[in-house]
């Protein structure tokens, strides 16, 4: 589809994925071992035939800069096919920051008018999900919609997370809820936009809304035909620490719909700047992985149990990782045993040292509505000593060493440990 323009939103802070997006773009945060959360929206892209996307940076973008590269991994390089990556434009006296996704695109339309295009494909980059979005595109010209917005059924008791729509028997948007409080319905949006680019250009020219949800569709459904195209595969916004680990941990339930290798997601495995490829998974004799994504240059010398490692973790002689997501690189000595927990890359969890366990019930005293039901962060590079015990829903930051401890031997349920 040469005439569809891909344009993927990835530049929000991501906040309530806490200290995982310290340090990079909530895109750009690993995922299922391998791969990254914008893996999935790019190899959608890619498996659908579209060969123009534009890739909106704002926050932090350099890890997500690199990881993108050229394109090349997922096909985007060529006399007709490309990504460009489009960063906000300098104002008088400083970066005009994205205020919104409608916002977003309205800065870059510039990019989309100086191109042919007959539908503009607004995305998210930070969503969990397979989509062939030539079948949109399809239903969205078959109905002769100016606006098509793809929408799933949700729990009633989650709408007030979603814009929601109003539809009618064909399927036509009739009115609009953003985030309500007491939703009519629960026809929920994907955030996943076509546009026909001759309504999407006039309207962000003449409106000057910032958000697709808040102003843009309610605007739309007064002047313009609105469709709703409905969805019924996996899809999962891991923009929260509890739905990011709980999308990790759908990876070891057969039946739960997350399958990256039967939707064919693609990453960029040369992004890590390695001058060689990973070794094989070494699982010793006196090992034990249960239920387990292994990823390559893992060391398994303990037991693994319905956890997600990337690559090069090492579990040492008779440690234990079990509900837990470890991102690479990170070592965890003889005899630790970490527990529902997400570990961040590099970290090092000393001889013998306990994370996770403790009283589930009480939340993070600094961020109760990010850690609420026994995880426990611990963040990029940082260091628990040999020994130390660290509860639940408890944030360990970045870069904390064995200077931060000050002679303690725990860190209580619900406490925050900063460098």
């Amino acid at each position: 589809m040469r005439d569809v323009i891909a344009v993927l939103l990835a530049g929000g802070v991501g906040s309530r994925l806490n200290i995982l997006v310290r340090h990079r773009a909530k895109p750009a945060v690993p995922f299922g071992g391998i791969y990254r959360i914008i893996d999935f929206t790019l190899s959608n892209v890619a498996n659908s035939g579209l060969s123009q996307v534009a890739v909106l940076t704002q926050y932090k973008p350099l890890s997500l800069m690199d990881h993108i590269g050229d394109g090349s991994a997922w096909d985007f390089i060529g006399r007709t096919r490309a990504i460009k990556i489009l960063p906000p434009k300098t104002g008088e006296k400083d970066w005009d920051w994205y205020k919104g996704t409608a916002d977003a695109v309205r800065q870059n339309l510039e990019f989309i008018t100086n191109r042919y295009s007959r539908n503009v494909l607004v995305l998210s980059g930070d969503h969990v999900y397979y989509m062939d979005y030539a079948e949109m595109i399809r239903f969205h010209r078959e109905k002769k919609a100016q606006v098509t917005v793809a929408m799933m059924r949700v729990p009633w008791e989650l709408t007030y997370q979603f814009g929601i729509g109003i539809t009618d028997e064909n399927g036509r948007i009739v009115d609009w809820e953003e985030k309500p409080a007491k939703a009519r319905s629960n026809l929920a949006s994907m955030g996943i936009y076509v546009f026909d680019t001759d309504y999407l250009v006039r309207t962000l020219e003449t409106v000057k809304g910032e958000d697709f949800g808040m102003h843009i569709i309610p605007r739309a459904l007064a002047e313009a035909r609105v469709y709703a195209f409905p969805f019924t595969g996996y899809w999962r916004d891991v923009g929260t620490i509890q739905a990011y680990w709980e999308a990790n941990l759908d990876l070891l339930r057969p039946n739960s719909g997350l399958t990256p290798e039967a939707w064919q997601i693609y990453t960029n495995l040369e992004a890590e700047g390695l001058p060689y490829d990973r070794p094989p998974v070494q699982v010793f004799p006196e090992a034990e992985v249960i239920r387990s994504v292994i990823s390559p240059a893992c060391i398994i010398q303990g037991r693994v149990e319905n956890s997600v490692l990337s690559p090069g973790v090492f579990v040492g002689k008779e440690a234990v990782v079990r509900d837990s997501v470890i991102m690479h690189d990170t070592r965890i000595e003889s005899g630790a045993l970490v527990e529902r927990s997400i570990i961040d890359k590099e970290v090092v969890i000393g001889s013998g040292a306990v994370v996770g366990q403790g009283d589930r019930s009480l939340a993070n005293q600094e961020y109760p509505k990010h850690l609420y039901s026994g995880l426990t962060l611990i963040g990029k590079w940082a260091i628990v000593p040999p020994g130390f015990r660290v509860g639940t829903n408890c944030i360990i930051y970045p870069r904390v060493d064995l200077s931060h401890y000050r002679g303690e031997k725990i860190l209580a349920d619900g406490q925050t440990l900063k460098a």
